[in-house]
C-alpha cells in the first residue's frame, strides 16, 4: 500500500506539513502492518506512482485534488512526524475525511 504524506524536509523523520507549506512529499510503502520504504517526491500529480491514500494535517487543506483523483483522505491533527502517522493509521486512529 502506498500513502502520500505532504511533508516539510525529505527526511524519514520529517514532520507533516500543510499542504501550500509543503516542501516535498512522502510516498510511504507499508506491507503487512510495517513500513517497508519511504520515498520523496516533488509532485505528487506527475508520475506513474499508484497512491491509495493521502493522509492530511487538516481537512481544511486543499484536498479536491485527491478526490478528483479518487484518492481517500485521511486527517492527522495530532501526529506530527511519518512515524506517527504510520503508527495512527495501522492501528486505525486517523480521522476519515468526506466530501
Amino acid at each position: 500500500m502506498k500513502i502520500l504524506i505532504p511533508v516539510d524536509e525529505k527526511n524519514k523523520n520529517a514532520n507533516i506539513a500543510n499542504i501550500f507549506k509543503n516542501k516535498t512529499w512522502a510516498i510511504v510503502t507499508l506491507e503487512s502492518g510495517k513500513v517497508q520504504n519511504v520515498d520523496f517526491i516533488d509532485d505528487w500529480t506527475v508520475g506513474d506512482e499508484y497512491i491509495e491514500c493521502a493522509v492530511v494535517k487538516s481537512k481544511t487543506d486543499h484536498i479536491w485534488p485527491f478526490f478528483e483523483a479518487s484518492i481517500p483522505v485521511l486527517e492527522a491533527p495530532t501526529q506530527e512526524n511519518i512515524e506517527e502517522i504510520m503508527e495512527a493509521f495501522i492501528f486505525k486512529e486517523l480521522y476519515e475525511v468526506t466530501m
